[in-house]
């Protein structure tokens, strides 16, 4: 949307920051370099939505915060760096608006929010639950954020929505961890059956009044839709259903959120992989516009 990169957040309602991480992948890296794919494929994003009939740039102060410093190689200090650069944005009342990198770095995030906001509502689009508890050995990975968060205190399990998930898993179970954590989970046949305005329904039904936090994993969408993400998983959503799903979230108190594991060296040669991220932290800055 071509942003001004800012770093003086008097007068800015909502920053856009990238999180240029990819340690905590499992099979293909490159989501470091997101955050650039995303502001590239932006820069054609006009400010009016005329779907939701609202100036997103009039409603909103808008700044790129620029990217927040990381440690490859390093997950937990890398929680430790993001923890300390998004704090100053929460304390002065700013949106934020993350552009990942992989999705370990959203527990971080949370951490940040939990602290002003208290346990969030999660609401989550993606074709993996991430409730994992350990990947290689290992408690910090990308497929285990939403269960350190709920360990954490971080979110409010029961008035959260996971949807979207699908493809292969490792055993008979592994959803079912996610709701024996007190998940509400969609898969992706219930979710596609329910459409967007049920979907909505179901959300703000478990939210209620609760802050939130939207979680978009870009693999929520087809690979025929986004090529350019690590763990692809086939039979997923259109950009068209994606962005319904998002405008059913009219009415929810938003309070951060991020587009994550868009990895632009698988892209295709017209970005569309980054094109499809871009636009959705638009659709997520335009439900934090009607606020």
């Amino acid at each position: 949307m071509r942003a001004p990169h800012v770093t003086d957040l008097a007068g800015v309602d909502a920053a856009v920051y990238g999180i240029p991480f990819d340690t905590a992948t499992t099979y293909r890296t490159g989501p470091r370099f997101g955050p650039e794919a995303i502001r590239s494929a932006s820069a054609l994003i006009r400010p009016y939505h005329p779907v939701l009939e609202v100036n997103v740039v009039e409603a909103l102060s808008i700044v790129d915060y620029g990217d927040l410093p990381v440690s490859p190689g390093d997950t937990e200090r890398t929680y430790g760096q993001v923890e300390e650069g998004l704090a100053s944005l929460v304390e002065a009342g700013v949106f934020p608006v993350a552009m990942g990198g992989d999705h370990s770095v959203t527990l971080a995030e949370l951490r940040v929010l939990a602290r002003k906001h208290g346990p969030l509502a999660l609401v989550q689009l993606d074709a993996h639950a991430d409730t994992w508890d350990e990947y290689f050995g290992q408690r910090y990975f990308h497929g285990t954020t939403f269960r350190r968060a709920a360990e954490e205190g971080l979110l409010e399990p029961a008035a959260s929505v996971q949807a979207g998930m699908r493809g292969s898993v490792y055993a008979a179970g592994d959803l079912e961890g996610a709701r024996e954590l007190g998940f509400t989970v969609l898969e992706s046949e219930e979710l596609r059956s329910l459409g967007a305005e049920a979907y909505g329904a179901v959300v703000r039904e478990r939210v209620g009044d609760r802050p939130v936090f939207v979680s978009f994993d870009v693999d929520f969408l087809d690979p025929a839709f986004a090529p350019g993400t690590g763990t692809p998983e086939i039979a997923g959503f259109s950009t068209a259903e994606a962005v319904a799903f998002l405008r059913a979230l009219r009415g929810i108190r938003l309070a951060g959120c991020d587009v994550v594991e868009v990895s632009p060296s698988y892209d295709g040669p017209g970005q569309q992989t980054a094109l499809a991220a871009a636009n959705v932290l638009w659709e997520l800055l335009a439900l934090r516009a009607l606020a």
